[in-house]
């Protein structure tokens, strides 16, 4: 069976508190979302939340959100005063 490729926008952030860990999520697929220990285990156990989201969404013949627009993620920085 051929297959088609998405790509998919992950955000990947440090958890608070003692535990520690990496929360990681696409804003593409609200609802998805996983976590690791590692900023590797995250983005891998992000991939395998995908892959059963996208199932999920074929199973009940929902369309698999596309991006149709540029999206971007980036840092900046603010200074107030003190």
């Amino acid at each position: 069976m051929p297959l088609k490729f998405y790509d998919f926008t992950i955000v990947i952030e440090a958890e608070e508190g003692e535990a520690g860990g990496f929360y990681a999520y696409s804003p593409q697929l609200p609802g998805c979302y996983s976590n690791g220990q590692t900023i590797e285990e995250a983005r891998r156990n992000m991939r395998e939340a995908i892959q059963q989201h996208l199932a999920v969404l074929l199973e009940h013949n929902d369309p698999i959100p596309r991006r149709d627009h540029p999206f971007f993620v980036e840092e900046i920085s603010i200074g107030v005063p003190a």
